[in-house]
């Protein structure tokens, strides 16, 4: 079992190159991509600004983003205990949008580290804020019903931004930008969410320990020596760093972190440690390949990812629904 577990993940592995030849290869314009590499990233040729400056930031912001947003839903759930637990769908998204969206289109400064800083603190606002909400040792459906107040009082602080936008222009950019999208996205954005998405992983990897007591129960967490608030505090870091850097860079792209944890979930053995790099890899693919399916997709307009990963993730929401009903008849 432990051996094909190890084959599926290497297979996801490899499976990553494969999908970043297949986004570098799409797009409205054909260009020659092994000449491309060989003219560099200085040349003058149509085919190298192509490749690198437009193809290949947008796939390594889909694999950042992807990784941070699979990174973040498996230690939620983790944190949480609860496998519906997700950042769109607890408020963490909306959080650091409607930071984000404050500062864009309401603050003085737009540029350098303000907007991914203040999409962090949203981030870290809106899941401390469920966690305070639902109370401690609170059940899945306590958390569930606490993540959905917070997200819908942060949707209603997002449409009274709405509305109040200073243009139409302005609100048309709002709306577009919440909807996710990789487009028009280059290095500087890459480079933005580099450091903080590494950041929020390195908590991650330092509370990988305290998820696996803490899927034991808190009493047995505490008796392992994780009690307190380091870890808990640790985790919400990490996330908050995970998520809201790459809202800032990309919008809200949902259910990434919903669907790829229960995917990868069997094939780390119920580990919530392991779970979470495995998680990371298999959001990188995920949205790397939604990508690619919006490159491909014929249109006046491109289609936004955060529709894609929507029609993706909200089908596999209702199965998760149905298996519990089921379950529970049983």
């Amino acid at each position: 079992m432990l051996a094909n577990r190890k084959v599926i993940l290497t297979l996801l592995a490899c499976a990553l190159p494969l999908a970043m030849l297949a986004a570098l290869s799409s797009g409205p314009v054909s260009i020659d991509i092994p000449a491309a590499i060989v003219d560099g990233w200085y040349s003058d040729s149509s085919d190298a600004v192509i490749l690198w400056q437009l193809r290949l930031p947008r796939a390594v912001l889909a694999i950042l983003v992807g990784a941070a947003l699979g990174l973040g839903g498996a230690a939620m759930q983790g944190m949480l205990r609860n496998p519906l637990a997700e950042p769109a769908l607890l408020g963490v998204s909306s959080g650091a949008a409607l930071a984000a969206i404050l500062v864009l289109y309401y603050g003085a400064v737009s540029i350098g580290l303000v907007l991914p800083l203040l999409a962090i603190l949203g981030a870290l606002l809106a899941v401390a804020s469920v966690w305070l909400l639902a109370g401690r040792g609170a059940s899945a459906s306590r958390l569930v019903l606490a993540g959905v107040a917070i997200n819908a009082f942060l949707s209603a602080l997002m449409a009274l931004a709405l509305n109040y936008a200073p243009s139409m222009f302005a609100m048309q950019e709002i709306v577009f930008w919440l909807l996710g999208s990789l487009a028009n996205r280059g290095w500087d954005q890459v480079l933005l969410a580099l450091p903080f998405v590494l950041i929020g992983a390195l908590f991650l990897f330092f509370s990988r320990n305290y998820l696996r007591a803490l899927s034991l129960g808190e009493a047995s967490a505490s008796s392992l020596g994780f009690g307190g608030r380091r870890y808990p505090l640790l985790v919400l870091f990490g996330i908050a760093f995970a998520v809201g850097s790459s809202v800032a860079v990309a919008g809200t792209i949902g259910f990434i972190g919903l669907v790829v944890p229960h995917l990868m979930r069997p094939l780390v053995g119920q580990d919530p440690g392991r779970l979470l790099w495995a998680s990371a890899l298999a959001g990188a693919l995920l949205l790397l390949l939604a990508d690619v399916l919006v490159l491909n997709t014929v249109g006046t307009q491109e289609l936004r990812i955060g529709a894609v990963t929507a029609f993706i993730g909200a089908p596999f929401f209702f199965w998760l629904i149905v298996k519990g009903r089921r379950e529970a008849s049983l």
